[in-house]
This record gives C-alpha cells, sequence and structure tokens, in this order.
C-alpha cells in the first residue's frame, strides 16, 4: 500500500486546496491534511462570522436532533468542503471519502514526517496582498471551538523542540567542520 501524501494546510485556500484533495481522492490517493487552522478562507473576520453564525440557525423544525448538523472545528469544516466535492452518496465517492484524514494541529505520529505544500492553493500566491482573509482557528474560535488554546500550546512546545534540535545539529555540523580544517 503506499504511503499517504501528507500535505500541511498552513497558507492554503480553503476552496483550492479542498479541490485538489478531492480530485486526488477520486484517483485513488490516500492524503493527510494536517493544522487546519491554519487554512485560510478569503474575506474578513466579520463578514465570514455572520455567514457561518446564519447556518448555524439552520435545523430541523419537528426533531433538531435529525440535523443539519453544524461543525465546530475547523478540521470538520475543511472535511465537509471536501465532501461537498465528492459524490459521497456513492461507493465510489464514500471509498475516496475514506481514504482522507484531516486534523487540528500536528499529531504525534506525524511530527517527524514530511509535510507538502500545494502550490496551487497557496494564498500568497493566488490572493492579492489587499485582499482580506481570515485563519480558519481564528474564525472557529470566537465561534464555539474550544481547543484553540491547547493547540495553541502543543505547538509552541513543538516548536521549541524543533529550535533545539536544530541548534544542537548545527553545533554538531560545526564542530565536524572544525575538525576537518
Amino acid at each position: 500500500m503506499a504511503s499517504p501524501l501528507i500535505l500541511d494546510g498552513k497558507g492554503h485556500l480553503l476552496g483550492r486546496l479542498a479541490s485538489i484533495c478531492a480530485k486526488e481522492l477520486l484517483n485513488g490517493k490516500k492524503i493527510v491534511i494536517l493544522r487546519c487552522e491554519e487554512i485560510v478562507v478569503s474575506g474578513g473576520l466579520q463578514r465570514k462570522k455572520s455567514q457561518i453564525l446564519s447556518r448555524y440557525k439552520k435545523r430541523t423544525n419537528t426533531n433538531p436532533k435529525k440535523g443539519p448538523f453544524h461543525m465546530k472545528s475547523p478540521s470538520q469544516f475543511f472535511w465537509k468542503a471536501i465532501r461537498s466535492m465528492l459524490p459521497h452518496k456513492t461507493k465510489h465517492g464514500a471509498e475516496a471519502l475514506s481514504r482522507l484524514k484531516v486534523y487540528n494541529g500536528i499529531p504525534g505520529s506525524y511530527v517527524s514526517s514530511k509535510k507538502m505544500v500545494v502550490p496551487e492553493a497557496l494564498r500568497i500566491l493566488r490572493l492579492k496582498e489587499s485582499r482580506k482573509f481570515t485563519k480558519l482557528g481564528l474564525l472557529f474560535g470566537q465561534i464555539g471551538w474550544k481547543y484553540q488554546k491547547i493547540i495553541f500550546e502543543k505547538k509552541n512546545t513543538f516548536t521549541i523542540a524543533s529550535n533545539k534540535y536544530f541548534r544542537d545539529k548545527k553545533s554538531i555540523i560545526n564542530s565536524t567542520h572544525q575538525k576537518d580544517n
């Protein structure tokens, strides 16, 4: 079985990344998307917040337990965006959706793995500098996603550990260079 394609969601536009992932899933690839809270949506924070809150008001009148169900975390929101681009009610589409894994932050099993980016979906290349944008983590943190602080703290611990690893590696390389000279 082929290893999954591991994508880092930081700085990617939501719709562009979702459409590319949907196409690859239909072609049979396994995809893992990390740091969904860093995915970007074009438009200002207040506008996007009001759009999502207006969707939250919709529910089944007779029995709200029957749906529609509203996603509260960035990874669930991104998963639903990809699902809407797949024929998820057919066998082929359901199999494609089962090959997708989305995460907020970076789980421990993916810390040391190589992460890829999709240049066609990067905000810096696709969105004009003057346009407003919003990160999903910030948006859903204001709406009701309660794990934003935990993921931020986890990110800081990984940053400290990676900086220490980089300094140690750099000192080892410098010491070997000095021995060679």
